[in-house]
């Protein structure tokens, strides 16, 4: 059978466009098919906002607390509709890299539109029926929208809508304790929102090391922000113009808004799946991957759905929900749809951060995945950040870096928290990626940096491991009292 296209790409988010672009780079023929706009979640309401309005409110949280240094900043004001503008000019400086104009001249046809899959080799859009050697899925997915009696009546927003408000809410109910509700929820409450977040869990962050999760927690205390946890809202009504939250009849918060931020779900309804032969696995079955347990189209190590012609990328196969891991799953679908199917995916060593004040980052095992795996065969090295002196100057002190490795130096997880976190891993990314040991983060660095938390991480491990083997000092004793009889 002839067919028109070397790939149908259908999602213009992180994942496809990636696809597209190197595909199309590459002189195959590509088709990028999106119903509403190129970029997609990272661009317009996630990744690129979000940091841009935590960015203000760092600012404006410095501004404010500068008098422990000496540093007065009299009437302080906050200008929100500034602070959001702002976001909207770096998604405007951003979004012509994402551009229908730069896809087209990488040789795209880009496509705008919604469209359906009418069999196993066909994806029909604007009347038009696409015909190709691979298909790719990237679609991604958008905000989850808990059953809450009188939500829909009261109101609310998402991730969706947030970074266009230019009136900030006085008093501001954020309904989620994961990494989003916790970004979001430190970022209006520096601009001058009361913020109550609404956790299910018994913590906010429940993904990450509990003891890191905690130093975030602790800082929230002491801005001011609100959290309960192990509540869950059960119904939401409008007195008097405040929205009012309910859990097992007991009022909750009062708020001027709401802020939904639990959890993402895969945009897959609109595909006809069905007809494509490509099944979509409910939260309870296990998939492949990043895909275990995790609501999304079901995939293979390959990235392969159920229909072996059709592979798919991103949020919408579930697991790690991250722009970088889309990027990583993108380029893997690309090698196997133009060429041979025959790379795999490996999860391995996925980092990440969350950008709340201080961050949070890890990559790896938790200390519990370590223990049931490895049982005595594991370490724990714990690097404070107030021993580190360019934390001590520039008084940013709160956070650690703990590192977890097998007993011979192996690196199998690792967990920090405090200032530069999420750039202060990717040393521990690499030496993870190339099977070095802790030893290899003990080389030579910057002084006074905040790096060093890393290397003070490896020697800590070296003398720990001293400490534990009196056979050793026992030796190095003798070895030195010879030494010194012999002059």
């Amino acid at each position: 059978m002839a067919v028109e296209y070397d790939l149908v790409v259908i999602g213009g988010g992180s994942g496809g466009l990636v696809v597209a672009g190197v595909a199309a780079a590459l002189k195959a023929k590509v088709a990028l098919i999106e119903k509403h706009r190129l970029g997609g979640d990272c661009l317009w309401y996630g990744c690129v906002p979000s940091k841009s309005l935590i960015y203000a409110s760092r600012l404006a949280y410095e501004v404010k607390n500068a008098g422990k240094l000496g540093i007065y900043c009299n009437d302080t004001q906050i200008d929100f509709a500034q602070a959001i503008a702002h976001v909207q000019n770096v998604i405007a400086n951003i979004e012509p890299h994402d551009s229908p104009e730069r896809f087209e001249g990488l040789g795209c046809e880009v496509i705008f539109g919604d469209g359906e899959f009418t069999d196993k080799q066909t994806f029909k859009v604007n009347g038009r029926s696409l015909k190709a050697r691979a298909f790719v899925i990237s679609t991604g997915s958008r905000p989850a929208i808990p059953p809450i009696s009188g939500l829909e009546a009261a109101g609310y927003i998402t991730n969706e809508e947030v970074f266009s408000i230019t009136q900030r809410p006085e008093t501001l109910a954020i309904i989620g304790g994961g990494p989003i509700g916790c970004e979001l929820g430190q970022a209006f409450s520096r601009l001058g929102s009361q913020v109550t977040i609404v956790a299910g869990s018994d913590r906010i962050l429940p993904k990450e090391d509990s003891e890191a999760a905690q130093v975030v927690a602790q800082q929230f205390t002491s801005e001011g922000i609100q959290v309960l946890t192990k509540t869950q809202v059960e119904r939401v009504e409008v007195i008097g113009g405040k929205k009012v939250l309910w859990a097992k009849e007991q009022k909750i918060a009062e708020v001027d808004q709401i802020l939904i931020a639990a959890g993402r779900q895969p945009n897959v309804e609109s595909l006809n799946l069905q007809a494509a032969g490509v099944k979509v696995q409910p939260k309870s079955e296990s998939g492949y991957g990043n895909s275990k347990g995790k609501k999304g189209i079901r995939v293979n190590a390959k990235l392969q759905t159920t229909n072996p012609r059709i592979y798919a990328c991103g949020d919408v196969i579930g697991g790690y929900q991250f722009t970088h891991v889309a990027s990583y799953e993108a380029n893997i679908v690309l090698k196997n749809a133009l060429f041979l199917p025959v790379i795999k995916a490996d999860y391995k060593v996925i980092p990440w951060a969350t950008f709340t004040d201080p961050e949070l980052a890890r990559v790896g095992l938790t200390e519990q995945e370590a223990k049931e795996r490895y049982g005595k065969d594991m370490q724990i090295i714990k690097q404070e950040y107030a021993d580190v002196d360019r934390a001590q100057a520039e008084a940013a002190t709160a956070g650690f870096a703990k590192i977890i490795t097998r007993r011979n130096g192996q690196i199998l997880g690792a967990h920090l928290v405090g200032a530069a976190a999420g750039e202060l891993i990717h040393e521990i990314v690499l030496a993870m990626s190339h099977n070095l040991k802790i030893s290899a983060l003990g080389g030579i660095h910057i002084y006074p940096t905040l790096a060093e938390v890393n290397s003070k991480a490896a020697f800590a491990l070296t003398q720990q491991n001293y400490e534990k083997s009196y056979r050793l000092q026992k030796l190095l004793a003798k070895v030195f009292q010879l030494l010194r009889a012999f002059g």
